[in-house]
């Protein structure tokens, strides 16, 4: 965060040259801000924030946050995601406070792509940033959306159901057209349904919870 107070200057040459001073942030005003999609997290430790000789106020807090998100997985695993991360302050209306973002969407994904190295489910694909006023009991509030698309990486799954799911259906068309006797065929049908079974319990404990909708190779 950045920020200016223009009663908070001083000239460095009167102060041994010194140009910035650290201070913990309850020195001074800071912006109050919400995450709004915010479920739970961690508050950082980090609660110093950097004053320049000019009135500028610079705060580098790092949050580590679950946040919630509506998932579109009908063509799990090939799916891509799209969750959003909005930042307001409801304390102040935009008359008195307005956010604004400081770097470029391309920025933040370059630096985004640079930090973030993880062999995870998810791959961060692209950034989008909205500004708009949240109008709330006739007062207009400024709020910054972030929005992260995301993209499954599908082989885990391709491997533990697709490959498996298949390979037993392609066994039951080959034996129930085949020369075998009904028996034969009935008891094959049997051990086909109680695979069928293992394999809709390990895909049920796989999915996301977090859909309305089941996926293309969840439904029957």
């Amino acid at each position: 965060q950045e920020w200016q107070n223009p009663f908070v200057t001083w000239d460095p040459r009167d102060f041994c040259n010194i140009s910035e001073i650290v201070l913990p942030m309850d020195t001074y005003w800071s912006p109050p801000i919400f995450i709004l999609e915010r479920v739970s997290g961690q508050n950082p430790e980090l609660n110093y924030m950097v004053l320049m000789h000019n009135g500028s106020f610079n705060s580098t807090r790092p949050y580590q946050i679950t946040l919630t998100c509506s998932l579109i997985i009908f063509k799990f695993p090939f799916d891509t995601q799209m969750c959003n991360l909005s930042i307001a302050s409801f304390l102040y209306p935009v008359t008195d406070f307005v956010m604004k973002t400081r770097r470029t969407p391309a920025e933040i994904i370059k630096d985004s792509k640079n930090l973030i190295l993880t062999d995870g489910e998810w791959k961060f694909t692209n950034l989008s940033i909205i500004e708009f006023t949240e109008m709330m009991d006739d007062k207009g509030f400024s709020v910054v959306t972030y929005v992260i698309s995301m993209e499954r990486r599908p082989t885990l799954y391709i491997l533990n159901l697709i490959l498996p799911t298949c390979a037993l259906y392609l066994l039951d068309m080959a034996v129930l057209f085949g020369p075998s006797s009904l028996e034969e065929k009935i008891n094959f049908q049997i051990a086909i349904i109680l695979g069928s079974s293992m394999l809709a319990v390990i895909l049920n404990n796989s999915l996301p919870t977090s859909s309305n909708k089941p996926p293309i190779i969840g439904t029957h």
